[in-house]
């Protein structure tokens, strides 16, 4: 069968699957709309979690990343791996027992201000609508390339099925939804993972393929290393960031990371505390599984894809390279008129977004319109076809090629809802309910729950459809701004008693404001001049990816400054603060 029926019936299947899933878990209460009536188990939490947590960024593009910056990309598995360890050690069980609903719940009631609360709702909100837009973007991209049909269509297709799945069920059907999603996406990026390395070095683990020998006795990593420095590029397993900015973006995903709202929730869903440490550890090894396979599936993507194209004839091509091309996320343009495809280290493009003609060239390429002619190299690649189109490359089979469309639609839509519920749950729970009609009935809340999410499902899928000019950045700009605003003031309310409303609240404004600025200055180019700032502007030499690290360090700073000048919290939040740092149970083992 082709690879188009494959992907009809493989993601027919699993979408079946997840529609039947949110019929079943249909939320009857607010209680199993925000936090799935907290009855989850801690195996099929950690699943969750790990799906929760494992979005098209993880699935699709730090391969791609890895596959592009080499030794520079391990950032990413440094930060956000730390940064699923710091949420869990750090800030989940004592979130847990706190037992609120949500990020801003605790902000609120923590620091008694509404106008607390209401900051942190409109800095919840900026990090999902952030986050959510490369979501439904990615799902977009998947739909277009593996079912044929247009973009907006594609985001249209994955808004509807979002919908069903957490208008029904909230929490509740997302909870076990994500759990059919982590068995589809770890399935579907580990399978083909293990086809190439035993194809490429006789390996069935990944992670034991990268550092093998290849067919010529050569070890993978050497020759890839040789290929790289062949035509340009620095070598792979080297390194060009500076040990600061290394630091700089691993600190701001590690601590953006366990700022994340829509991972946090998470642990408001199981029923103990212990059950909440439970669930981190298996959510842990289930995200290992993919995150330690990453770098593999890299190597092996990059050297098929250097060995594939490399000075070789356009008309050698084989279909997956034309295929590609008419999604925009590859292209060449023949410079020299020799017919082959010069790859060398340069830019092919003038501008960061590719923009083609409606023309062919005489060797039936898509051309690049806007070639920049200072470098010599005439090929294109988007960092984020080499996982989608890893199989492809390496001829895999077809049924392989429809299983990852299927993984990364299940890593894209299960972040999604996860990220769309803390949206709706912050507007319904936290504005509505808590502050401008207390009243509500729970009936009246659950429908007001809905409705939000209805319209940030919209607003989202015209994120997808539109993307804003700083989509491409969206990962590290959700992680940043998480980083600058919301990590400061859970991690100092549950760790300093002296902290006050004042302080929390100068410290999330100015830590936000400061980040937005940076990432729309130096990374978009929004402010002043239509190009981002060059690397030699950066502040402290720190680029936008790491500059969270900065803002949540000035929002610490400010937060207190600002609460040591000012009124110290009551008594009865101190005792609050108390109860949840000691571990349960530990009262009674003291008096026995």
């Amino acid at each position: 069968m082709s690879i188009q029926v494959w992907t009809w019936i493989l993601v027919g299947v699993t979408f079946s699957l997840y529609f039947g899933i949110a019929i079943w878990a249909r939320a009857g209460s607010t209680k199993d709309f925000y936090v799935a009536g907290g009855g989850v188990s801690p195996l099929a939490n950690g699943m969750a979690t790990a799906a929760d947590w494992m979005s098209a960024a993880s699935f699709i593009s730090m391969a791609g990343i890895i596959s592009f910056a080499g030794y520079d990309g391990s950032v990413y598995l440094m930060g956000w791996t730390g940064g699923y360890v710091l949420l869990a050690l750090l800030l989940a069980p004592y979130l847990r027992k706190f037992g609120k609903f949500t990020v801003p719940d605790f902000i609120g009631d923590r620091y008694y201000s509404n106008i607390a609360r209401t900051v942190a709702v409109i800095c919840a909100l900026l990090v999902s609508f952030t986050y959510v837009a490369g979501q439904m973007r990615g799902v977009g991209i998947v739909f277009s390339q593996f079912l044929q049909v247009d973009i907006t269509l594609g985001v249209i297709i994955g808004m509807t099925v979002v919908l069903v799945f957490a208008f029904l069920g909230g929490m509740k059907g997302i909870t076990y939804t994500q759990v059919a999603q982590f068995c589809v996406l770890i399935f579907a990026f580990m399978v083909p993972a293990i086809f190439i390395s035993m194809q490429m070095t006789g390996y069935a683990i990944p992670q034991l393929g990268m550092g093998a020998t290849v067919e010529d006795g050569t070890f993978l990593l050497d020759k890839l290393d040789a290929l790289h420095t062949d035509l340009g590029f620095k070598e792979y397993t080297e390194g060009s960031k500076s040990t600061w900015d290394v630091f700089a973006i691993t600190m701001a995903l590690m601590v953006g990371t366990a700022g994340l709202p829509h991972v946090i929730v998470r642990f408001f869903t199981v029923p103990k505390v212990k059950d909440a440490r439970k669930s981190a550890g298996l959510a842990l090894l289930f995200i290992a599984i993919l995150y330690t396979s990453a770098p593999a599936v890299s190597v092996f993507a990059r050297t098929n894809l250097i060995e594939t194209v490399s000075d070789k004839n356009y008309t050698e091509m084989p279909e997956w390279f034309t295929k590609w091309e008419d999604t925009g996320l590859i292209a060449w343009s023949d410079k020299n008129g020799d017919g082959k495809i010069q790859y060398v280290n340069g830019k092919a493009l003038s501008s960061k977004k590719p923009e083609y003609t409606e023309k062919r060239g005489i060797h039936g390429e898509r051309v690049i319109s806007n070639v920049n002619n200072e470098t010599s190299n005439e090929l294109y690649v988007d960092r984020d076809i080499m996982v989608l189109a890893n199989p492809e490359i390496a001829n895999l089979p077809n049924w392989v090629i429809a299983l990852v469309a299927a993984g990364g639609l299940a890593a894209a839509l299960s972040t999604a809802a996860g990220l769309l519920l803390v949206i709706s749950t912050s507007i319904s729970h936290d504005l509505i309910k808590k502050q401008i009609k207390p009243n509500i009935s729970e009936k009246g809340e659950l429908m007001a729950a809905r409705i939000s999410i209805l319209v940030a499902i919209i607003v989202a899928g015209l994120f997808g459809i539109y993307p804003p000019g700083f989509v491409a950045a969206v990962v590290a700009l959700a992680f940043g701004l998480a980083a600058a605003s919301i990590f400061p003031a859970i991690t100092l309310g549950i760790f300093d008693k002296r902290m006050n409303k004042e302080g929390a609240i100068a410290g999330m404004v100015v830590g936000i404001t400061l980040m937005l600025f940076y990432m729309i200055r130096y990374k978009t180019g929004l402010i002043g001049i239509f190009d981002p700032r060059p690397a030699s502007e950066w502040w402290f030499g720190t680029s936008p990816e790491g500059f969270g690290t900065i803002a949540m360090i000035v929002n610490i700073v400010v937060s207190i400054v600002v609460s040591r000048l000012t009124p110290p919290p009551p008594k009865e939040v101190k005792e609050i603060v108390e109860n949840i740092r000691v571990p349960s149970g530990a009262g009674e083992a003291i008096e026995h």
